[in-house]
């Protein structure tokens, strides 16, 4: 921080978009206060994946009648082993 002057953290954002395949323990998002966590995700300030599957997110209304947008994972099938 040259000069005194202090510069905003780059690392912020949303890591993954809607439809990707993550694996288990990547970072979703991080820093970013809006989505809350959802179904095979953990975490307050850094959202991560709990298991490898697909990204989606979805928008529900609390009771307090706030939008949220949630980050959920839906488990890839499994190949059947013979």
């Amino acid at each position: 921080m040259t000069g005194g002057f202090s510069t905003p953290k780059k690392d912020k954002a949303v890591k993954v978009s809607h439809g990707e395949i993550v694996k288990t323990g990547q970072i979703l998002i991080r820093g970013v206060d809006v989505y809350k966590a959802g179904v095979n995700v953990k975490g307050l300030g850094t959202l991560y994946a709990l298991c490898q599957g697909k990204v989606c997110f979805s928008k529900k209304k609390t009771s307090h009648g706030k939008l949220r947008t949630f980050v959920n994972i839906t488990p890839l099938k499994e190949k059947a082993s013979k």
